[in-house]
């Protein structure tokens, strides 16, 4: 199927209006994939703007981090500790259908915003927070960041050499997690609200997000009583299942089965591993992993990535060289799959920028608006407001 090709171009979230209250990368992310998809997102900025307008890359002044998690949507600034600003941001409530925000448990409250308040005024609205610890439990007030939620979550300790210090991932995957949960949370709320007519309060935290991104360790601690951990560049339950070395870099091979590994060890030209008694199942691998991965190494030493990965694709074998973040944004593979697409930027011109990665039949992808100036939308959407208060 071609994914560039477009039948139709509305998309499926065309009329949900969101107020975003929320900043930096969890909310706001969850509110781009909802952009995406056709929702009319609003954001609430201080005068200051979203911290993320303060953070690099940069060009030209303008922060790519923010331009990369709030496309698409709209800018007003409102001061939400005056009278004024939250009652022009509870006003603005009432006219949507979903409103996001990620302050810490009891701001929103205190701010005259809460979940209470709001769900009982506008009964239809479907009202996200999300935050680090949740609404409830013994961590709720702490402030949480997303190295601190991997640290707290048990993915730094599973995370890195065997023998080495607990990492952090490549990336802010509880703030990412936090987002894609929140965003799925909305989605089940909107398609309730349409058999029963109410919308709900949703509760997304970060920690619970990420600790829900780890089902292989969640069944070695929860029902099999173990102490999962670190093993580096491996699989903790399969072999061989990781990285290995060639001449001129490193490849990355998921053998599952017997029959893989059959295949596998013909292919190194060394069948009779197959019949050592230490290889003789999944397990045995993985218990005498580190023998196997010297066979592996001596046999790939000798040859280029490219050549032990074509010679293992020949025979079925999943296998990949390893890619650079450039080289995996430009392969041919997210070109054709449409993973990120142009905007037009009102003083940085042309973008590329990420496009949330559902693929829906008829539903075009690209046609997106780049991430507002601060405030941008201020003027428009005051004087909405104030239209509707004379209707």
């Amino acid at each position: 199927m071609d994914y560039t090709a477009a039948t139709s171009s509305r998309k499926p979230l065309e009329g949900v209006r969101v107020l975003d209250l929320s900043r930096v990368l969890a909310g706001p992310y969850c509110t781009a994939l909802m952009a995406d998809l056709g929702a009319e997102v609003i954001k609430v900025e201080s005068a200051s703007g979203d911290d993320y307008r303060h953070v690099g890359p940069f060009k030209d002044g303008e922060s790519l981090l923010f331009q990369s998690v709030n496309r698409g949507k709209k800018s007003i600034v409102l001061d939400l500790k005056s009278t004024e600003g939250a009652q022009i941001a509870r006003d603005l409530a009432g006219s949507c259908d979903v409103l996001v925000e990620n302050f810490r448990p009891g701001v929103m409250d205190r701010l005259g915003l809460g979940a209470g308040a709001l769900c009982a005024n506008f009964p239809e609205l479907i009202y996200v927070s999300v935050s680090g610890f949740g609404q409830t439990g013994p961590n709720t007030a702490l402030p949480a960041y997303d190295i601190i939620i991997q640290a707290m979550s048990g993915l730094m300790d599973v995370t890195g050499e065997k023998d080495g210090a607990p990492m952090m991932v490549g990336d802010a995957f509880a703030d990412v997690a936090g987002g894609m949960f929140a965003a799925l949370g909305v989605m089940t709320a909107l398609f309730d609200r349409t058999r029963t007519g109410k919308g709900r309060h949703v509760d997304l935290a970060l920690y619970d997000a990420l600790v829900s991104m780890m089902p292989v360790v969640a069944c070695r601690a929860l029902m099999a009583g173990q102490a999962p951990t670190r093993t580096g560049a491996r699989h903790a339950l399969s072999a061989p299942f990781g990285t290995y070395p060639a001449k001129d870099g490193h490849f990355t091979v998921a053998v599952l089965n017997d029959r893989l590994f059959q295949s596998f060890v013909s292919v190194m030209g060394q069948p009779e591993l197959g019949q050592d008694p230490r290889f003789e199942s999944d397990s045995l691998r993985c218990d005498n992993e580190p023998a196997l991965a010297k066979a592996i190494s001596r046999w790939a030493c000798g040859l280029t990535v490219e050549e032990v990965v074509n010679q293992l694709r020949q025979a079925g074998i999943p296998v990949a060289p390893l890619s650079t973040v450039r080289q995996a944004w430009g392969s041919s593979q997210a070109v054709a799959r449409g993973l990120s697409s142009e905007v037009d930027h009102p003083t940085l011109g042309a973008l590329q920028i990420p496009e949330q990665p559902i693929h829906f039949s008829d539903v075009p992808r690209g046609g997106r608006r780049p991430a507002p100036m601060l405030g941008a939308d201020t003027d428009s959407i005051l004087n909405e407001l104030a239209r509707k208060d004379t209707q």
